[in-house]
């Protein structure tokens, strides 16, 4: 068989296996570390790498424009619950699981071991990558985490539910790789901690008291958040 046959049989045998599995592969975004573009993003980034370069650094929030809503709904809940305990807000709006993976290897943990990293993160990847990816993304976060700061114990939050009722189509995502997610528990250093019904309704549905967009928490849905891991924070960090 000469090469110009074999190479045409080749081209044909891997058409074939990729028409079979439904496609090309293609590789995880939700676990590639990703920068993002506009100086706004990498203005925040480097006020909070700046930040971790003082120390006195407990602990952390990492996540994205839900955890940086500490600083907007969730101003007054922070400042009564961890405004003396030394804590740093991570959270950027709009990031997804690679983003937070590339900053986390670029600056955010830099010089410092918390005792304690809460980590909610995931929805904004809910659109575009599977249940398995976005808990592959996570787990990602959390060994780089580990890496890093190894003394550090980790509070690995379920993401939030969003959408109006459980038919919301990203919150079925959402709930999968939650489920894939909470097997990262060790029971040592990694806990995991579900706290998405304390912001539903008994059936289910999701008001704009708790998320006036369905998705982002009012000073109400704040004040539970602090309210439902004040019991981990104070046995890890302190009392307030």
């Amino acid at each position: 068989m000469n090469r110009s046959v074999w190479s045409s049989c080749l081209a044909a045998a891997v058409l074939a296996c990729l028409c079979a599995s439904g496609g090309p592969l293609v590789a995880n975004t939700a676990t590639a570390p990703a920068p993002r573009d506009g100086e706004w993003w990498t203005g925040r980034h480097n006020a909070m790498n700046e930040r971790v370069k003082q120390g006195n650094v407990d602990l952390i929030f990492v996540g994205d424009s839900i955890t940086q809503g500490w600083e907007g709904n969730g101003k007054e809940i922070w400042k009564e619950y961890y405004g003396s305990r030394n804590a740093v807000n991570l959270g950027i709006g709009g990031d997804r699981t690679q983003h937070v993976l590339w900053r986390l290897q670029n600056g955010n943990l830099e010089g410092i071991a918390p005792k304690l990293a809460v980590i909610m993160i995931g929805t904004n990847n809910s659109g575009d990558n599977t249940a398995e990816e976005i808990a592959e993304g996570t787990k990602a976060i959390v060994e780089a985490l580990r890496s890093k700061s190894p003394e550090t114990k980790i509070l690995l939050l379920a993401t939030f539910p969003r959408g109006p009722n459980p038919q919301d189509a990203r919150r079925q995502v959402n709930e999968k790789s939650n489920e894939i997610v909470a097997k990262l528990a060790d029971g040592k250093m990694v806990r995991y901690l579900d706290i998405g019904k304390s912001f539903l309704s008994p059936n289910g549905d999701l008001t704009r008291e708790i998320m006036p967009d369905l998705l982002h928490l009012s000073p109400q849905g704040y004040k539970i958040w602090a309210e439902a891991i004040e019991p981990v924070v104070a046995e890890v960090v302190g009392e307030k």
